[in-house]
């Protein structure tokens, strides 16, 4: 039987690739590839990271931080009425023209104010004549003995000096007050400003105590900001502010002045009885209310107009230093993209 043992020096076969159960070994991981790897989890880690920071920031200047862009220029309208009545005869300022105080806006009709100082002057030299003669005659009086004149005799005419002297200083305050009126008819602008709505002409009547011409106060200009209640625990008076106007990238720089102390609420008018009107509807959702905050303006940058009614947008400090240029704007060109989706009853909620 021949023998089919191999020889001890013949080599094993090989096993087969295909053996079931069997894994190829992983190849060997470059250190090129190592370094892209850890680059990249690191490169990951610090975009994770400024993420969190940027969305922090964010979240600080825009929904912590107080700002609103319900804000108003506000100005002070001095309505200027005449002191005397009469017909304009002259108009000496145009619509949008600026004024100083005590420049001459238009001329009421001096004719008969004119007439009533020289009726008063001529009534001072009447009373100061008939004066002069009864005080002589009053010292004459006084001069006689008791033989000549009695004692009553002399305190009539020592009284009807004292009288003429009366009717002298009335005389002389009537003619004060009708120089006053004469100068009166010269209406001036009360403050520094420009005249506005000017609509008066040559030949209208001027009515005591009716206002007739408009000027705003150019000193006046304040800014009102409306901000929701859940922010005014960050504001405080003295506070430095950021405005923005509607339309102008320069930014203007003012001062808390005040805060308001009262809004209006409809709970509390009374009823025909005097009692508490209240409302019985209650909604769940609450909306913030609103309340005004006065600016101070402290500067105003060149080529920025002010004009009463502007829209503004303005950012309280509270201390943290001013805002970014570029975050107001982009949360402002934020603002405007998404106030139009949420419709015109959001809107009106957030007015």
């Amino acid at each position: 039987m021949p023998d089919t043992t191999a020889d001890e020096d013949d080599p094993k076969p090989a096993a087969r690739d295909d053996a079931p159960g069997r894994r190829d070994p992983l190849p060997a991981i470059p250190r090129r590839g190592r370094a892209a790897k850890t680059f990249r989890l690191a490169a990951t880690g610090v975009i994770l990271l400024a993420a969190i920071l940027a969305a922090a920031f964010v979240w600080e200047f825009y929904v912590a931080a107080p700002w609103t862009r319900d804000g108003t220029v506000r100005v002070q309208v001095a309505n200027i009425a005449p002191q005397v009545a009469g017909q304009i005869v002259e108009v000496r300022v145009q619509d949008n023209q600026t004024v100083r105080k005590g420049d001459v806006l238009y001329v009421i009709d001096p004719i008969d104010f004119e007439v009533a100082v020289a009726s008063a002057d001529a009534e001072v030299k009447n009373r100061e004549a008939d004066l002069q003669v009864k005080n002589a005659q009053s010292a004459r009086r006084q001069a006689l003995s008791t033989v000549s004149t009695s004692v009553e005799e002399k305190q009539q005419f020592a009284g009807a000096a004292k009288i003429a002297e009366a009717a002298l200083e009335s005389a002389q305050a009537q003619l004060r007050q009708a120089k006053v009126n004469l100068e009166r008819t010269r209406v001036t602008s009360t403050v520094n400003g420009r005249v506005t709505n000017l609509l008066m002409r040559v030949g209208d009547y001027a009515r005591t105590g009716t206002a007739n011409i408009n000027v705003v106060d150019t000193d006046s200009f304040w800014i009102d900001g409306y901000f929701e209640e859940t922010k005014m625990s960050n504001i405080r008076v003295g506070d430095t502010a950021d405005v923005k106007l509607m339309g102008f990238d320069p930014h203007l720089t003012g001062t808390v002045h005040s805060i308001t102390l009262g809004i209006s609420t409809a709970n509390a008018a009374a009823s025909t009885q005097g009692l508490p009107d209240v409302n019985p509807v209650y909604t769940w959702v609450r909306l913030a209310q609103r309340v005004p905050v006065r600016i101070r303006i402290d500067h105003v940058p060149p080529g920025v107009p002010l004009i009463a009614g502007m829209t503004a947008t303005v950012f309280v400090n509270g201390g943290r230093g001013p805002a970014p240029n570029w975050f107001m704007d982009l949360r402002d060109r934020v603002s405007a993209l998404t106030t139009p989706a949420a419709g015109p009853t959001a809107a009106a909620d957030q007015r």
